[in-house]
């Protein structure tokens, strides 16, 4: 009875004050009627708090996520499912989730009868705007009576993960004898065996030479299977992403970080795409991830699940002691570096080994309107010495789309060096 009374809102506190008072009149002016309206008056709100209190452990829900990873600007949804059960019926039920500030604001929902029997389902849209671990969450119902004597808050459900993970764009093309491991022209080299093919198959992807299918293990895997004839020396690709704080520049989505976590995203997706094992490292050589080149979507949320818990370091400048694509072919997505840390970067790389990066021209993404002479300038040491050390770079403004740096990173070769920009 206790608890039921501390649900009791100031208007039945109110009433019941009164009613306890009028009682204790009519007893000194011996007025029965009056007793009467003292009981009744009394009574109804204790009798509200009750039923209430009854009521509200019959009252369930569950919330589901529309999708549970979603892409940072994209939209999603959530599903909430609220149920009753119990023959007691249940009152006015006000719900408020809880969403983080990035998600957008809280949705709240009133339900003025649950259904036994069958649940009610309610949606409400979300747009995160900037990748991360979100918790949604938690769920809070206020059951109140008609009369507003009553009300009692009580949590549904607790917090859901839901994963928003940095935008990708799509690709096309590879670097120059991609995926060898070293600065030659592409071609493989073969297993030596003992004089038997080492044939290789994996399933059928589009553009494929039909003359290349390999009908024995088709009709083995009931799916059209390509035989390989060669395979990689030293296959694969090590993208190193850049994510000191000191080395970008600007907040919120048009960060330089967030653009090179999402460039990063779009060029692992795509080198795994295209077959490639892809290895994701730190500049301070800390794996993130490192995905086969076949494999399903899996392979890909682990990569984009990584970035998306990415925080940024707070180490000052660029220490890897070792190669941090381990002799693989690299791409390198640099912020701002120093002359140290480049010559750290590129001593322990063999110059015949394929060598690539994208320098940001990060000042640009803190909204600054210098010239574009200006901002080339002040990355033009860092791409000399890259490029004497045999590398190929291309520097990227703000403006610059992922689809042209890329496309522009494809053709580029050691000692080349190209600024990209976007019209004003």
């Amino acid at each position: 009875m206790l608890r039921s009374l501390s649900g009791l809102t100031t208007r039945g506190r109110c009433l019941l004050a009164a009613g306890v008072a009028a009682a204790v009149c009519s007893i000194v002016l011996n007025e029965r009627d009056l007793l009467r309206v003292a009981v009744f008056v009394v009574g109804l709100p204790l009798l509200v708090a009750v039923f209430l209190a009854a009521s509200r452990v019959r009252i369930g829900a569950s919330r589901r996520m529309l999708p549970e990873r979603v892409a940072a600007g994209s939209h999603s949804e959530v599903e909430l499912a609220l149920w009753r059960n119990g023959k007691l019926p249940s009152g006015e039920v006000l719900l408020e989730d809880g969403v983080p500030y990035a998600l957008g604001s809280r949705p709240r929902f009133v339900v003025e009868r649950l259904p036994q029997g069958r649940s009610v389902a309610l949606r409400y849209p979300i747009q995160p705007m900037l990748r991360g671990i979100q918790q949604v969450g938690p769920l809070r119902a206020t059951l109140t009576d008609p009369f507003g004597l009553c009300e009692f808050e009580r949590e549904l459900i607790g917090h859901t993960r839901l994963v928003v993970v940095p935008r990708v764009v799509s690709l096309w093309g590879l670097p120059s004898g991609a995926g060898v491991g070293a600065g030659d022209d592409g071609s493989v080299r073969l297993h030596a065996g003992q004089g038997e093919n080492d044939v290789i198959v994996r399933p059928y992807r589009q553009g494929d030479d039909l003359r290349k299918v390999h009908w024995r293990s088709t009709a083995r895997r009931d799916e059209i299977m390509v035989r390989l004839e060669e395979r990689p020396w030293r296959g694969g690709t090590t993208v190193l992403l850049d994510h000191r704080a000191a080395a970008h520049h600007g907040t919120g989505p048009a960060a330089s970080l967030e653009w090179a976590i999402s460039f990063a995203a779009s060029v692992c997706l795509h080198l795994r795409k295209a077959g490639h094992r892809v290895r994701l490292v730190t500049e301070h050589g800390k794996l993130l991830a490192d995905t086969p080149g076949d494999g399903g979507e899996g392979y890909d949320n682990v990569i984009l699940d990584a970035l998306a818990a990415l925080q940024p370091a707070h180490q000052r400048d660029l220490t890897t002691g070792h190669d941090p694509a381990e002799g693989q072919e690299l791409i390198a997505i640099l912020g701002t570096v120093s002359n140290e840390a480049v010559h750290e970067l590129t001593r322990f790389r063999a110059r015949g080994t394929r060598s690539l990066a994208v320098l940001l021209d990060t000042p640009a993404f803190s909204g600054g309107v210098t010239a574009p002479e200006q901002r080339a300038a002040a990355t033009e040491e860092s791409v000399a010495l890259l490029r004497a050390a045999g590398w190929g770079v291309v520097v990227a403004e703000a403006a610059a789309p992922m689809q042209q740096v890329w496309a522009e990173l494809c053709r580029t070769g050691a000692g080349r060096g190209v600024l990209l920009g976007g019209a004003r």
